[in-house]
């Protein structure tokens, strides 16, 4: 995540993330969760925190899926069932559940699958916000399988060319495994920034970049400035001149197999708060000895994170390697909450009847 979306340590609360996690379960679990589910929410939301992706973290879902359970757009007690399937594939259908606790769930079928076949493949409709995707893709890796995580939203940004939102940020997580190397975990929405970026950048105050908006016409706003009042979210690249619409049509890709694969609506058509998802995951010994791979991705991501920096820049990194290193200093360190999330909290925690221990 770059720089301007972190919380200033000057003013920032660093937090333990184990007394996290316990604070968010107990929160979720007085909200109406089962206890087993609020433990596995609060652990995906700790894991983006860990990670430094904290537009997927405490700061901004907790509050929403508080929200969410009390006015109903959450199902505390989904009837989560699979509803076709074959030996390698199945469709989910997930009762309003929440993603948090739906798509690791529905990883595990996938995974079961992928040792059975050789892949497993899953698509979840009736679905609600995951958190990170690369959570659940990251789960194959203890199985030495490759996963892949992806998530059909409501429209959000505006394709090429376009002047109305149509296509949900949809983000794309893989993870691979490595051998001695921090494994490759691809996150990344199609979006030019992921939605709740920008209310980072409301909260920190801080700018957002030429290009990064648009005004509520389409037109890419190109000047630095605070986010406006009125604006629409961009698909990567911006314009067609720098490529947006191969992140408009990756967003696409997206919605045929998170959405239209399970029956859903999808693009225009999507109901807002609605996420419909599709995991998977690949067992590498079906195609390859799965020590001959890690070696093999051992000095591919070595190769690349020892290529010639440019000038300005210390090192070259893959996707994965930074928030490697950033889950190993915020586990010593603490994870740093703005002011304001740390205020949320102990009001939560007061209405809730939790105690609070940040």
């Amino acid at each position: 995540m770059l720089e301007q979306f972190h919380v200033p340590e000057d003013i920032a609360y660093r937090v333990q993330h184990d007394a996290l996690r316990d604070t968010c379960a107990e929160l979720l679990e007085k909200a109406g969760l089962p206890e087993a589910d609020a433990r596995l929410a609060a652990d995906v939301l700790v894991a983006s925190d860990l990670r430094g992706v904290e537009t997927h973290g405490v700061s901004n879902l907790m509050r929403s899926y508080i929200t969410g359970l009390g006015n109903g757009h959450l199902n505390p007690h989904p009837n989560m069932r699979i509803v076709r399937e074959t030996p390698a594939c199945a469709t989910i259908d997930s009762d309003a559940g929440m993603g948090v606790v739906i798509a690791p769930r529905a990883m595990e079928i996938a995974i079961e699958k992928g040792k059975a076949t050789g892949a497993g493949l899953v698509t979840i409709a009736n679905g609600r916000h995951l958190g990170m995707a690369g959570y659940h893709a990251m789960m194959a890796l203890e199985h030495d399988m490759i996963g892949q995580c992806m998530t059909a939203c409501g429209p959000s940004f505006v394709p090429t060319f376009a002047a109305e939102a149509a296509i949900g940020t949809n983000p794309i997580a893989i993870a691979a495994p490595a051998g001695e190397e921090p494994p490759f975990v691809f996150d990344a929405a199609m979006s030019i920034l992921a939605a709740n970026k920008i209310t980072l950048a409301k909260r920190l105050g801080v700018d957002l970049e030429p290009g990064w908006i648009a005004n509520p016409d389409g037109t890419p706003i190109t000047e630095a400035g605070p986010v406006p009042d009125e604006y629409m979210l961009l698909p990567a690249g911006s314009t067609r001149e720098l490529g947006s619409h191969k992140a408009y049509s990756l967003g696409v890709v997206v919605d045929i197999l998170g959405g239209l694969l399970n029956g859903s609506p999808a693009g225009p058509m999507a109901p807002r708060g609605n996420n419909n998802h599709f995991v998977a995951a690949y067992d590498i010994e079906a195609f390859i000895d799965v020590q001959e791979f890690k070696k093999g991705m051992d000095e591919y991501l070595r190769a690349l994170r020892d290529l010639k920096p440019a000038p300005g820049h210390d090192r070259v990194f893959y996707a994965g390697l930074p928030e490697h290193e950033e889950t190993a200093e915020r586990k010593e360190h603490g994870i740093p909450l703005h002011p304001e999330v740390i205020d949320w909290f102990r009001s939560a925690c007061s209405e809730l009847g939790v105690e609070f221990r940040l």
